[in-house]
């Protein structure tokens, strides 16, 4: 059992859909989220970090260097909430 519920936004699920097809994206992310899940630390090939401005409580770390998952972990409920999933320009479009 992991320490955080895992819990998927209807976007995630949307972008998930577009990288299913590739089993090695698709297994590495599995990884990288059942890691979070266990709060262990992720490695630095990674870039985990916070988020500033509009997403100040969220953290996004780089699956792939064009793949990058928005995530949110509610400490008060034990909740990981994965948000999004996608390219830099397809999340943070101005």
């Amino acid at each position: 059992m992991t320490k955080y519920k895992i819990k998927f936004s209807r976007a995630f699920k949307k972008a998930y859909k577009k990288i299913k097809h590739n089993s090695d994206l698709s297994e590495l992310l599995q990884k990288v989220i059942i890691k979070l899940a266990n709060d262990e630390k992720l490695e630095a090939k990674y870039n985990d970090h916070n988020l500033s401005g509009n997403y100040k409580d969220f953290r996004e770390c780089h699956i792939k260097p064009d793949l990058l998952l928005i995530y949110k972990k509610k400490e008060d409920v034990l909740i990981l909430t994965c948000i999004n999933l996608g390219s830099y320009s397809e999340l943070f479009r101005k």
